[in-house]
C-alpha cells in the first residue's frame, strides 16, 4: 500500500496561506478600527495635543509637570532620569490629548524640579490661546537663560 503525501502537502500550504491572508486582514481592521476609533474620540475640530520639551538644562532638573486647562487639571506627569535625559537630547513628550470647544482658554503648566544651585523650584506659567476649527497644539519649553542663569518657562501655540 502506498500513501500519496503531495495532496497533503498542497492542502497545508493551501491552508497556511489562507490563515496568512486572514491574519493581514485582521491587521488592516485593527488598523481601521483604530482610526475611526480616533475620529470619534477626537474629532478634528475638537482635538487639542500639549507637549512637553527641553532646551539644554543646565539651570533646571525636570521632575514633574502638571496641565490644567480652564482650571481643570487634565494631566501630570513625574519624570524619570531617563525620560529627562530624553528630553534635555531633544526628545518631545505628548502630556495631553484631548477635546475642547472652540473658542478661548486658559493654559497653566506647573514645573517642579531643581533649580539653580540645587534648590528645590516651582515655577507656573499660564497663557490663553484661541481654539478654532482646526487641532490645537501647544508646546511647553523649559529653556536656560544664560543672561539670568535661571530657567524660563514658555507656553507656544504651533
Amino acid at each position: 500500500m502506498q500513501l500519496c503525501i503531495v495532496p497533503l502537502i498542497n492542502a497545508a500550504e493551501s491552508l497556511t496561506d489562507e490563515i496568512e491572508a486572514l491574519k493581514q486582514q485582521a491587521i488592516e481592521l485593527n488598523r481601521d478600527l483604530f482610526i475611526l476609533e480616533e475620529d470619534l474620540l477626537f474629532p478634528a475640530t475638537t482635538q487639542v495635543a500639549i507637549f512637553v520639551s527641553l532646551d539644554v538644562g543646565y539651570f533646571f532638573q525636570l521632575d514633574a509637570v502638571e496641565v490644567e486647562i480652564d482650571g481643570r487639571t487634565v494631566a501630570s506627569h513625574l519624570y524619570t532620569e531617563r525620560q529627562a535625559a530624553a528630553l534635555s537630547k531633544g526628545g518631545l513628550q505628548r502630556i495631553y490629548a484631548g477635546n475642547l470647544k472652540k473658542g478661548e482658554h486658559e493654559l497653566t503648566a506647573v514645573f517642579v524640579g531643581v533649580g539653580p544651585n540645587g534648590r528645590d523650584y516651582r515655577r507656573a506659567v499660564t497663557t490663553r490661546f484661541q481654539k478654532s476649527e482646526d487641532p490645537a497644539h501647544l508646546e511647553l519649553t523649559i529653556r536656560d537663560s544664560a543672561a539670568l542663569q535661571q530657567p524660563e518657562f514658555r507656553v507656544r501655540q504651533w
